[in-house]
């Protein structure tokens, strides 16, 4: 068995945040209130900078993990 880098380490966490993340966003898209429970956006909206880069490096990191199955 492979060991795993940091960078796979790194990839594998974000992955998963970013999963549970849209987990939350499809949960309460089903609710009757209309409320969003983006995570991202509840705890770095107010940074908007910051957020997106959570959302790239999130998006980077499943590219990663893709390649990483496939190797």
């Amino acid at each position: 068995m492979e060991s795993k880098s940091v960078i796979d380490w790194i990839a594998y966490i974000l992955v998963v945040i970013g999963a549970l993340n849209w987990g939350l966003v499809g949960l309460t898209s089903f609710s009757a209130v209309s409320y969003n429970w983006d995570l991202v956006n509840l705890i770095l909206g107010r940074i908007p900078l910051l957020a997106a880069i959570v959302y790239l490096l999130v998006g980077l990191s499943g590219i990663w993990v893709l390649i990483k199955l496939f190797k």
